[in-house]
């Protein structure tokens, strides 16, 4: 009896959460557009979250592409189909792999430093001062944050692929003898507009959720400093389980408009 009322208890607590996520959603819309704009700490969060992430971004892109190709050439090298690697590579990393690791990347990166540094400033009521002296917290640590990794992420996740496939040239260059000019040129043959648009449109997706998971879990952190804890590791927890889902009605969508 007491584990059936504990998993109604759990199942409560969870849809009630995702009605206060979806509220906190819709006051983000509201304060988005309306005065005034806090343009200079948006630049500030887009340095923050785009440039002090590229580098890590860039490292795993370069593995990722060297890793794929290293796994993948003997398969097909063995099925007589190794010219075929660089169509297989880019479009594996540009549709899906690319997109979903590098967010998964920044999810523990951004989505953490997110939910940490707003649970520190909740618990140390800092958020409670800024409404005393008049500032709109809301608008400045809240709005700003989560437009500046949907911005940045697709940004990312384009410089990531691209180091991505880079990585794969070097390996095909060095094992089967491709050159670079020919290995870009098969790789561009095999990309096409219905491969690289829905990728795109989906890292804004994931941008967003990462942003609003972040801002939400540490702008309503409670229990002290322990909270600020919690805070941050669920905010990457529940933001890389919205990635998978985000991602598979990404792709289920673009397999209706497109032909996948």
């Amino acid at each position: 009896m007491k584990k059936e009322n504990s998993l109604i208890t759990r199942t409560k607590s969870f849809f009630a959460e995702i009605g206060d996520m979806t509220l906190f959603a819709g006051r983000f819309f509201r304060e988005l557009f309306s005065p005034p704009f806090e343009f200079r700490e948006l630049i500030r969060q887009c340095y923050n979250m785009g440039i002090r992430s590229l580098f890590l971004v860039m490292v795993t892109g370069f593995i990722l592409g060297l890793v794929f190709t290293l796994q993948s050439r003997p398969t097909l090298t063995d099925l007589g189909a190794a010219s075929w690697m660089p169509s297989m590579i880019s479009i594996s990393i540009v549709r899906e792999i690319g997109p979903v690791i590098i967010a998964l990347i920044c999810a523990g990166r951004i989505g953490s430093g997110i939910g940490a540094e707003l649970g520190s400033m909740r618990v140390t009521e800092q958020i409670d001062a800024m409404e005393v002296s008049g500032t709109n917290p809301f608008k400045y640590l809240v709005v700003t944050r989560i437009l500046a990794v949907t911005l940045m992420l697709p940004l990312l996740v384009i410089a990531g692929d691209t180091v991505a496939l880079f990585g794969s040239a070097i390996i095909e260059n060095l094992k089967g003898d491709v050159s670079y000019t020919l290995y870009f040129n098969k790789v561009f043959d095999a990309l096409s507009f219905s491969d690289v648009l829905p990728a795109t449109v989906k890292t804004v997706f994931f941008g967003f959720a990462i942003g609003l998971v972040g801002t939400y879990k540490g702008y309503n952190c409670s229990k002290g400093t322990v909270g600020v804890g919690e805070a941050s590791n669920s905010a990457v927890v529940y933001s890389s389980m919205l990635l998978f889902i985000i991602d598979f009605i990404a792709v289920f969508v673009s397999d209706i408009f497109f032909e996948v």
